[in-house]
């Protein structure tokens, strides 16, 4: 059996990756999920995470919004509406949108503001946090 699965994350952007991988491991409602070579079939809802990726012995790490995976033993297809790798991602920006949500969520306005204020914030911590650090195992 072979030890890597056909990995591809798309966004309505772009192809955020496609290429072979050891393990991918993502945030799903009810916990992280590692899917690796020959995993059973299955389809999971993402939510916002830094999502880890195993390429050739190597870990490197990116900020995801949620979205949908969908398995099968040898390939894996992840459809987010964003992701980043580390550098690319500008964190003053991200630091001044944890800020503006926190604030929107502050005021209560409306139980919709406070629900995307609520994703605006998730959104702007993961991207905090990735790009603040390197994830090895």
């Amino acid at each position: 059996m072979s030890k890597t699965f056909r990995l591809q994350i798309i966004t309505p952007e772009r192809v955020f990756l496609e290429d072979d991988a050891e393990m991918l491991v993502v945030r799903a409602p009810d916990g992280e999920i590692g899917v690796e070579a020959g995993h059973a079939p299955m389809g999971i809802a993402t939510e916002e995470c830094a999502i880890r990726i195993k390429r050739n012995g190597e870990w490197r790490e990116a900020a995801a919004s949620d979205g949908f995976v969908t398995v099968t033993p040898d390939q894996v297809l992840m459809m987010v509406q964003t992701c980043e790798w580390p550098e690319e991602i500008d964190a003053n920006l991200a630091r001044r949108n944890e800020e503006r949500a926190r604030e929107i969520m502050r005021q209560r306005r409306s139980m919709q503001e406070y629900i995307m204020a609520k994703s605006m914030m998730a959104r702007a911590m993961v991207r905090l946090r990735v790009s603040t650090r390197t994830h090895k195992n």
